[in-house]
């Protein structure tokens, strides 16, 4: 046997080998799609003896009785999986958070692109019983964190799973700013911003300002400039591991941000230092055994079929 028939083999007994006892279930409140999910699923756990978490926000709109209500942490602290429904966008906030836990994450599709939500509402038992069975895979995707320095000391911090973007506080507006990987200056820019992207995200926002898809077994970052002004600048791919730093130029008058996957904003001042790097923290997301990232870029993006 080859090596890498031997790894192939010993990865396989892993994810047989995985037991889920407690299951955590986070969706969007009040939403009637993602409730009658939630209902279906209950139903379905508790009748199999799984002991199961509902996050609290969305509990609450819920008739079901004697349910176990937790906060996000705390689901991400006891269960063994958690089962996400919504679109992507909520799929992304609860990763943020379960990011920090050893915790395996699952997605059923109730939004519209779904690149991070593996499993349709309308046939969910039969792939959701093979997945609790042990007949999965998983993958782990790195995070980035992006830090904001004000005369040396950091001023604030929070993790992306997409995407951390500089630009300006109104639509259209051009800012100027340095770019450092790793120390050594790579170039000055004049655009409406910079977009920082994970595998994970180059199939978001990224993408839609004309970035690569970067496939998500890659540790790469790609660095795509919002409406340069410059004919010659290009989006460009660097390491996963390396440091980000954007200098803010002194001759900024508006006021920046920096965008965390859309949602979370951190303030930023003329003069200040971004830095953008991977977290320690990654997330671990669980497909079931015929998940194929390339069918799914087909399906969602309309790609052409097999000729033959």
């Amino acid at each position: 046997m080859t090596q890498h028939s031997k790894n192939k083999n010993d990865k396989a007994q892993n994810y047989k080998a995985q037991s889920y006892k407690t299951i955590g279930l986070i969706g969007k409140p009040n939403h009637q799609g993602t409730n009658t999910t939630l209902n279906v699923l209950h139903d379905y756990l508790i009748n199999n003896q799984y002991n199961v978490l509902i996050e609290s926000p969305v509990a609450s709109s819920l008739t079901i009785d004697n349910i176990n209500i937790c906060s996000l942490t705390e689901i991400g602290k006891q269960a063994d999986l958690a089962i996400v429904i919504g679109g992507d966008g909520y799929m992304l906030g609860a990763a943020r958070v379960l990011s920090c836990f050893d915790i395996g994450v699952i997605g059923v599709n109730r939004g519209n692109l779904g690149f991070l939500t593996d499993l349709s509402p309308d046939e969910l038992i039969e792939p959701l019983a093979k997945i609790l069975a042990g007949e999965s895979r998983s993958e782990q995707r790195f995070i980035i964190e992006a830090e904001v320095y004000r005369h040396g000391k950091l001023k604030s911090s929070n993790c992306a799973v997409n995407e951390a973007v500089l630009h300006a506080g109104k639509v259209a507006s051009m800012i100027e700013f340095e770019v450092y990987i790793d120390g050594s200056f790579m170039f000055s820019l004049r655009s409406d911003g910079l977009i920082v992207s994970t595998p994970t995200g180059s199939t978001a926002y990224s993408m839609s300002a004309g970035g690569p898809i970067l496939t998500p077994n890659l540790n790469a970052l790609s660095l795509v400039p919002m409406f340069p002004h410059t004919l010659t600048s290009r989006p460009i791919v660097v390491d996963g591991d390396s440091e980000i730093k954007l200098v803010l130029a002194n001759e900024n008058q508006e006021s920046l941000q920096v965008s965390c996957d859309g949602h979370v904003i951190l303030a930023v001042m003329p003069g200040d230092e971004v830095i953008i790097k991977k977290s320690p923290s990654a997330i671990r997301l669980v497909h079931p055994l015929d998940h194929n990232y390339f069918k799914v870029l087909r399906s969602k993006l309309s790609w052409g079929n097999k000729l033959y």
